[in-house]
C-alpha cells in the first residue's frame, strides 16, 4: 500500500502508530491518487492529512481492521459513495 502526507496539513498525534501498524511507502499525493482505494486520515482539526491507496480488496480490508484496531472510526462506513475523494475517512470522532 502507498501513502502520502498532504502538504500544509497537521500531522496527527497518533500517527506513528497509524504507519507502525500498516505496510506503507511513502509517495506523493498524486501517486497515491491513482490506487484504486483510497482511505483518508484525519488529525485533531479535523483536516484530512494522510491518504493511503491499495490497489487490492485484500489491502484496503487489513489496512480498515488495523484503523479500527487503533479505535478510529470510518466516518463513511455503510455509505456506499466516496466523500473528499475517499472510500474511508478514519477519526477519532
Amino acid at each position: 500500500m502507498k501513502t502520502a502526507l498532504i502538504p500544509g496539513k497537521a500531522v496527527a498525534k497518533i500517527d506513528k502508530q497509524i504507519i507502525g501498524n500498516l505496510l506503507l511507502t511513502q509517495v506523493s499525493v498524486d501517486i497515491v491518487k491513482e490506487e484504486k482505494m483510497i482511505i483518508g486520515i484525519r488529525n485533531e482539526a479535523g483536516d484530512i492529512y494522510r491518504l493511503i491507496g491499495a490497489t487490492r480488496v485484500n489491502s484496503y480490508m487489513n489496512a480498515i481492521e488495523e484503523l479500527f484496531d487503533l479505535e478510529m472510526n470510518d466516518e463513511l462506513d455503510g455509505i456506499e459513495e466516496t466523500r473528499e475523494g475517499c472510500d474511508a475517512i478514519f477519526s477519532f470522532a
